[in-house]
């Protein structure tokens, strides 16, 4: 084996490709091809958009558990190990498969150059072959058309939401980002649109390709109903529904996206509503709304564009408190840093400013005058040096009843879920 750690596998990964992002499939299908010539034998959802996909593959996951099937995920970025990545029936691989399975792809990727994730989604693929699931839940890294995951074709595949984001390499409109998210779409295929207003090249590539688009709002959708809430779609409904135990007003619009995928592959996966119920009761997923309660309350969010952020807003001021809300904020300086600002610019008294110590964070100086363009008072911004120094001014400033709300990147959230709470 070249490596004896997980460590020191995915420090060489980093330098393996010269390029961090090279979005295209011919070196990962050349690959996957000398590996599993044979398509796979497993049920394939494929999950992109640009926001909502975690918990959208998470519901899926929790779902298609509670129906006793053998389910592969594979998500990213991770918070805190690299293991969380790759999950067999909702448990984190260990160090000694992932490094088998790297082992497996070096070898057969012969002298192909292959990027971090594409290497690190060749080895869940190999993982889940070999592990013999019944489904894979593949959640897209970047974009659609030309990402990783992107090799195997969909059963079904699901675009929960389209927003702007990663714009240098997916392009700077709304309309050319739906293009390439369409792209996990297939012809004759299932193809989902978790969200209203569906972009027209979304909608023009579906009908493209012949692929059997289901759109929220009009072919499925959801409604509260007394304390839980009824889906419809597919000339069916399901009552009396809990709601999914994920905060955020999004969720239910997620939920519904999850139950017409499901619908959509019910011959090869069938579940019961009891199923379904568990499911939808059993998911959990870290550092979306992820509350922790106390004296002072702490918030964990990965929002890191306006669209996410838009919704932090909108679950705040949905969450009732009594004291201040102070904000801990790091992010990438590649994204739209005053956009996503600006949505929160109201619903926080004061903030501290973080730098993010790894390739692509935003300096503190950077954070501030984003911060500063989006409309925040000076006297309301305290630039900090890092996350750490950030939560601890932070918490040090606050009094019983005012909460904490670290947000902008899943390296924040990974900070403070790391650190002291």
């Amino acid at each position: 084996m070249r490596f004896s750690s997980l460590a020191e596998w995915l420090v060489w990964q980093e330098t393996l490709h010269p390029s961090t992002i090279d979005l295209g499939l011919e070196r990962v299908a050349a690959t996957l091809h000398r590996l599993h010539p044979e398509p796979p034998p497993f049920a394939v959802i494929t999950v992109g958009g640009t926001n909502g996909k975690g918990s959208t593959v998470a519901m899926l996951e929790a779902i298609l558990r509670a129906g006793g099937y053998r389910v592969g995920a594979y998500t990213s970025p991770h918070l805190l190990r690299y293991n969380e990545r790759v999950r067999l029936d909702g448990s984190e691989v260990s160090d000694a498969a992932l490094c088998a399975a790297f082992e497996c792809i070096d070898q057969a990727r012969g002298d192909i150059s292959l990027t971090y994730f594409e290497f690190g989604t060749l080895a869940a693929l190999d993982i889940f072959w070999c592990s013999q699931v019944d489904v894979a839940i593949l959640e897209v890294g970047m974009g659609g058309r030309l990402d990783a995951v992107n090799v195997l074709d969909a059963d079904v595949a699901v675009v929960t939401t389209v927003d702007i984001d990663h714009a240098q390499w997916l392009g700077d409109t709304r309309e050319a980002i739906a293009f390439e998210k369409a792209g996990i779409y297939r012809g004759g295929r299932p193809a989902i649109y978790g969200s209203l207003d569906a972009p027209q090249s979304l909608l023009d590539h579906a009908v493209a390709i012949d692929a059997q688009l289901f759109r929220y709002g009009q072919d499925f959708g959801a409604k509260a109903e007394g304390e839980g809430w009824r889906w419809w779609g597919a000339g069916k409904e399901r009552h009396a529904l809990p709601l999914p135990a994920l905060r955020g007003a999004s969720q239910l619009q997620n939920a519904a996206g999850v139950l017409m995928a499901l619908e959509a592959v019910a011959e090869r996966l069938p579940l019961d509503q009891a199923q379904i119920r568990a499911g939808l009761l059993a998911v959990a997923l870290p550092g979306r709304f992820q509350v922790q309660p106390g004296a002072v309350t702490r918030i964990l969010d990965v929002a890191h564009n306006p669209q996410a952020a838009g919704e932090l807003a909108a679950n705040l001021a949905a969450l009732p408190c009594t004291g201040r809300t102070l904000a801990v904020v790091g992010m990438l300086a590649d994204k739209d840093m005053a956009g996503a600002l600006a949505q929160l610019r109201g619903a926080v008294d004061h903030w501290y400013a973080a730098a993010l110590t790894v390739a692509r964070g935003a300096a503190t100086a950077q954070l501030v005058q984003a911060l500063t363009a989006a409309g925040v008072a000076a006297a309301d911004i305290s630039p900090c040096t890092d996350i750490t120094a950030a939560l601890a001014l932070a918490q040090q400033a606050a009094r019983p009843g005012d909460r904490i709300v670290v947000f902008g990147s899943f390296h924040t959230v990974a900070e403070a879920l790391s650190g002291p709470v």
